[in-house]
C-alpha cells in the first residue's frame, strides 16, 4: 500500500486532464494567469523529485520537514515523498517561533526541503536544525549539499517505483496547532490517508469532474488523489483571517471550482464581498468549512449566493477526520433556532465506519472503555469517536497519548477533547472545548450555548463564556467583542451591559451572568483564525482583576 498509487493511477487513467492549477497575477493585464501540471506532469515531476531525493541519500523511513508554499511543486514533492517512502512532517508555520521550533526540534527530521527563509533560520538556530543532513531549497542560491528544486527538475528519468507499506506504517506526521493546547505531531499511516480520502469523496459525492480550489493546502492531496483538479488560490494559507475576497473571487470566477473548502474566516469574507457587491458564485456546489464552530449567519448569508449548492460543516481534528457532516440546507431548516437560543451547534451524523460515543467528561486518564461512564442521548459529555481515520498516536508522546486514547481490544477511542451530546435523532450537537467548560457552584456551564444568546445583540461581533475561579466554583463571566472594536466606558458602556443583562436573563442557563468584560480583539487559533482562546481571555481578565 502507498497513498501515492493513486496518483499514479489517475495518470494513467486521464493523463491529460489538469491535476493541480496556480494563479499569477499579471500587473499589465491586471488579471490572472495560470500555471499548470496535467496528471502524467504530476507523476513525472514527482517522479523526478523522488529520484533526486533517493540520490540524495534519503530513505524509507526519514522524516523529512516539508516547509514550501502552495505551489505546483508542493503537490510533486508531497507525492515524491511517499513514493519514496520518506515520511514528511508538516507543520504550521503561523503557530509562532517558539512553538514552531519546539516542534521541529521534537520531530528530529533528517531532510528540510523548504524555502529559502528557512534554511537561513537553519543557520540561527543551529541547534534545533541539528538532526538535519540532507537539505533541498526552493530557493536560487544553495551551498555544501544542499541541491535546488530547480535542479531536480533537470533529472532524465520519469518514472519511479513507489516503495510499498503496510497498511499501518507511518506514512506522515501532521502537527496540530496548538490553538488549544501545546502542538503534538500526529503519526498518520497509509490505510488513514487512503480511508480518508475514500470516505471524503463520498460523503460529499465527489468525482474526476469536480474542480477544488483548497483553502487549506493540504486538502488539496485528497482531491488529487481523487482525480480533482485542485486549483490553489491566491492567498496565504497560514493566514487564512487576513485573505483579500476580491481576489479569492476572481480565482473562483476564473477557474470554476465545483468545491471550495477551508477556514470559515475565509468564507465569511468571500460571502460578505459577494453580497456587498452583489455577485453570486454559481459554479460551486460545496462550501465545506471547518475548524471551528460555523455560525447560523454563515449558512444564511451563503443561502442566495449559492444557486447550484449549498454549505457543509464537517467535524474533526487532526488526529480524526472527518468524524461527522452535516448540510447548511439541514442546519437553516431544522437547528438554527435551537442554536441561536443556546442548544448548541448541530454537527451532524458520524461519517460512514466512524462511530461516536458521548462519555462523562473526565480530565483523568481513561485506559479502557469499560472504565469510562457512557452517556445516553441528551446527556451532556465528552465526545470520543473510533473509526478507519482515527490516529492511534502521537510522535514521541507517550503520557500525551494515553490521555487522548482509550482502548477496547483491538479498537482505539480517541478523546476529542470537545464536550457535546447526541440526539435522539442521532445527530452530534457541540458545546465547546472540556477545556473550556465553567463549573459553577451550581453545575456546568459550556461556552457554545452561553455565548448565543449574548450573540444576539446587534452590536456583538462575539462572545467568550469564562470561569473566574477554581473548578467547580468558578462564577462565570462573559467576555465581548463589539462589531465597532469599541471599548466602552461611562454611560454608555452602562447601557450596554444592562441590555446584555436583560438579554440574559431570558434565559435560564445565562440567568445567574452578572459579570461582563470587554475585548477589542480576541485571541484566536493560527490555523483557522477563528476558534477563540478562552483560557488565555480567562488569564488576561484574572491578571488585571487582581
Amino acid at each position: 500500500m502507498n497513498i501515492a498509487a493513486r496518483l499514479t493511477a489517475n495518470a494513467k487513467t486521464f493523463p491529460d486532464k489538469k491535476a493541480v492549477v496556480f494563479p499569477v497575477f499579471n500587473k499589465k493585464t491586471k488579471q490572472y494567469d495560470y500555471s499548470k501540471l496535467s496528471f502524467k506532469e504530476l507523476e513525472i515531476r514527482s517522479n523526478k523529485f523522488a529520484t533526486r531525493l533517493e540520490k540524495l541519500g534519503l530513505k524509507k523511513g526519514d522524516k523529512t520537514l516539508l516547509f514550501l508554499r502552495p505551489s505546483l511543486d508542493f503537490s510533486a514533492m508531497t507525492f515524491a515523498l511517499f513514493k519514496l517512502g520518506v515520511v514528511p512532517v508538516f507543520i504550521d508555520p503561523g503557530m509562532g517561533r517558539a512553538n514552531l521550533l519546539k516542534c521541529i526540534k521534537e520531530a528530529k527530521p533528517v531532510g528540510l526541503i523548504a524555502e529559502k527563509e528557512v534554511h537561513l533560520a537553519r543557520l540561527f538556530f543551529p541547534g534545533t536544525f541539528k538532526s538535519i543532513k540532507f537539505n533541498v531549497t526552493n530557493g536560487t542560491i544553495a551551498w555544501g549539499k544542499m541541491i535546488k528544486i530547480l535542479k531536480m527538475k533537470e533529472e532524465k528519468t520519469q518514472t519511479f517505483k513507489s516503495v510499498s507499506f503496510e497498511a499501518n506504517d507511518t506514512a506522515a506526521i501532521l502537527f496540530t496547532s496548538g490553538g488549544t493546547g501545546a502542538p503534538k505531531g500526529v503519526v498518520y499511516s497509509h490505510s488513514i490517508f487512503d480511508q480518508q480520502t475514500t470516505i471524503l469523496r463520498d460523503l460529499y459525492n465527489l468525482s474526476m469532474h469536480d474542480v477544488d480550489l483548497p483553502g487549506f493546502p493540504l486538502f488539496s492531496l485528497f482531491t488529487i488523489a481523487m482525480g480533482m483538479t485542485s486549483c490553489i488560490p491566491d492567498m496565504d494559507p497560514s493566514k487564512p483571517g487576513s485573505c483579500d475576497p476580491k481576489k479569492l473571487y476572481q480565482n473562483i470566477k476564473d477557474l470554476e471550482p465545483t468545491f471550495v473548502a477551508g477556514s470559515p474566516a475565509i468564507w465569511e469574507r468571500v460571502a460578505d464581498y459577494c453580497i456587498e457587491n452583489n455577485l453570486t458564485l454559481p459554479s460551486i456546489k460545496y462550501v465545506v468549512m471547518f475548524g471551528a464552530p460555523v455560525s447560523v449567519l454563515i449558512h444564511r448569508k451563503f443561502k442566495s449566493l449559492l444557486p447550484n449548492g449549498t454549505t457543509y460543516t464537517p467535524y474533526g481534528a487532526t488526529e480524526a477526520l472527518p468524524v461527522s457532516n452535516v448540510g447548511g440546507d439541514f442546519i437553516l431548516k431544522n437547528t438554527a433556532q435551537a442554536t441561536e437560543n443556546g442548544k448548541g451547534t448541530c454537527i451532524g451524523t458520524p461519517a460512514p465506519g466512524t462511530t461516536v460515543k458521548i462519555i462523562r467528561i473526565s480530565d483523568d486518564v481513561i485506559e479502557k472503555i469499560s472504565d469510562a461512564t457512557i452517556l445516553s442521548p441528551n446527556e451532556i459529555g465528552e465526545i470520543i469517536v473510533s473509526g478507519p481515520t482515527v490516529t492511534k498516536e502521537y510522535l514521541d508522546l507517550p503520557s500525551i497519548t494515553r490521555e487522548a486514547k482509550i482502548y477496547d481490544g483491538e479498537t482505539i477511542w480517541h478523546r476529542m477533547g470537545d464536550m457535546g451530546f447526541v440526539d435522539s435523532e442521532g445527530q452530534l450537537w457541540f458545546l465547546g472545548r472540556k477545556g473550556h467548560r465553567v463549573e459553577t457552584s451550581a453545575g456546568l456551564m459550556t461556552p457554545i450555548s452561553v455565548e448565543a444568546i449574548f450573540n444576539k445583540h446587534p452590536s456583538v461581533r462575539r462572545s467568550a463564556l469564562i470561569g473566574l475561579g477554581k473548578l467547580g466554583k468558578q462564577t462565570p463571566a462573559i467576555v465581548i467583542e463589539r462589531r465597532d472594536g469599541q471599548f466602552l466606558s461611562g454611560k454608555e458602556r452602562s447601557i450596554f451591559e444592562s441590555e446584555l443583562l436583560s438579554l440574559a436573563k431570558k434565559f435560564p442557563h445565562t440567568a445567574m451572568i452578572q459579570k461582563i468584560f470587554l475585548s477589542k480583539h480576541f485571541p484566536v487559533d493560527v490555523r483557522h483564525n477563528i476558534k477563540i482562546d478562552r483560557t488565555k481571555l480567562k488569564e488576561e481578565i484574572e491578571s488585571h482583576e487582581n
